[in-house]
Formats: structure tokens, C-alpha cells, sequence
């Protein structure tokens, strides 16, 4: 089963082609350990929240700019192999000079439970996380694949991928479950939906925005207040290099 890597970090805006370099090493590397795909998104238009957001998630300063990644795995059983690689790779620490607070950024190892579409050749990518109770978790698929069909599908979305946490470590300094305030019994998810561009999706927003004008939101599986989003364009995508 695929698996993916999923990180968001906080980088000096400054630093913008410097990170890109970065992750074009780091994409050298991965793939030498079997990485299939890394892309790499840089915030463009990423919401404040009252409760959680995404620049909290990383306690990004004034100067940074919030990033949304993955890496693709084939399995976790590759991907597991390859970090305990690394740990003892001389080339990590020589080649990998990393132009942001890595002690920020965070992390974990997800499996898509929802994926429709594709995210390949997308200009824009609005990424997300949240905390869904482990109970939910059927609950929050089908409302995952009701919301394709119905909303994003025909409001020309390229795709979606939802996808939950397995193997999401805890940090010194913030990590996941931190990020998204989860309680006893939540797992995190990190999920992204592929537009062709950011006029499209911001079209589609007030499409349904307007569709629900009017009517009573849907109860969700999930605490709302909790999800945090952001709008990203895409700055390194392996499948294009």
C-alpha cells in the first residue's frame, strides 16, 4: 500500500531558493532509498484560525513562510527501512545543510484511506490537518468520498487524498497531535486536494459557499474548529523532474 511522509515546516521567506536547492538534494537521496515521488509546496494563501492553524503548528515567525510536503513511499516497509538508513548515512549530515528549524517542523507516516483523481501536474494544492476520533473513522471516509462527488469533483478539483496517521511520532517542541490539540482516541490525518491552479480553486470555494447558503452545515465526524488549512503552490515535484 502506498505510504506517505507528511510534513509542515516553517522556512525564512528569504530562504525560498535555498529550500529549493535543499529539497533537490534531499530528493537525490530519497530516492536512492526508494522513495517514489516528493513534493514540496510553498504557502501562498494559509488561514489564521481561533482555535489551531497552520502557522502555530510550527510556531512560524513574521518572517517565515509555512511548507507542505510528502513523500511517497511504494510501503511503510520501505519507507521504515530507509530512515533507519539514514540515521547511519554520512551523506545526510554532509549534504543535507537544512536552511530552516528542523526542530519545528513536524511529521509522521500516513496511509491514504480516500484517494481519488490525481495530484500529479497540479498548480495548487490546498493542504490540511486535523484530528478524526479513531471511532470515526468509517464515517469519515464516506464523508471524504460525498464531498468529492458532490463538491469538489464537479468544481474541477484534479484530486484528493486523505490520509491517517500510523506511525506519527511526538516532538520536543511541537509535532501533530500538538498541532491539532487531539484528545484521547484521535488520530491525525494529513490531506491535500489538487487544483490546476489557485483561480480554480478559489472559485470552487464560493461555488460551495453559495450551494450551502441557506442550509444547515452537515454534522462532521471530526472537531472542525480543529482543522487547519492552507493554500500552496507547488515548488519541487520529483514526477516533473
Amino acid at each position: 500500500m502506498t505510504y506517505y511522509t507528511g510534513s509542515v515546516a516553517a522556512v525564512p521567506t528569504a530562504n525560498k531558493q535555498k529550500y529549493i536547492e535543499h529539497v533537490n538534494a534531499t530528493w537525490l537521496l530519497l530516492q536512492s532509498y526508494g522513495a517514489t515521488r516528493m513534493v514540496e509546496s510553498w504557502g501562498v494563501d494559509v488561514q489564521r484560525g481561533k482555535v489551531t492553524d497552520l502557522y502555530g503548528a510550527v510556531n512560524a515567525k513574521d518572517d517565515e513562510t509555512v511548507v507542505y510536503s510528502w513523500i511517497e513511499w511504494p510501503d511503510k516497509t520501505t519507507a521504515d527501512a530507509a530512515w533507519q538508513k539514514m540515521q547511519n548515512d554520512p551523506a545526510i549530515k554532509e549534504t543535507l545543510q537544512m536552511p530552516f528549524d528542523g526542530s519545528r517542523m513536524i511529521f509522521g507516516g500516513f496511509e491514504p484511506i480516500f484517494a481519488k483523481g490525481t495530484d500529479r501536474g497540479a498548480g495548487y494544492v490546498q493542504g490540511f490537518a486535523l484530528a478524526v476520533p479513531e471511532r470515526n473513522k468509517a464515517a469519515y471516509v464516506k464523508m471524504a468520498a460525498d464531498a468529492w462527488e458532490d463538491a469538489f469533483k464537479p468544481n474541477g478539483c484534479l484530486g484528493t487524498v486523505e490520509a491517517w496517521g500510523v506511525d506519527v511520532p511526538h516532538g520536543k517542541q511541537t509535532d501533530f497531535y500538538r498541532a491539532t490539540k487531539a484528545e484521547d482516541g484521535e488520530v491525525p490525518m494529513f490531506s491535500w486536494t489538487a487544483w490546476p491552479d489557485r483561480a480554480t480553486c478559489d472559485a470552487a470555494a464560493k461555488a460551495m459557499e453559495a450551494s450551502m447558503e441557506g442550509q444547515e452545515f452537515p454534522e462532521m465526524p471530526f472537531d472542525g474548529m480543529r482543522m487547519m488549512w492552507g493554500g500552496f503552490e507547488p515548488i519541487f515535484d520529483s514526477a516533473k523532474s
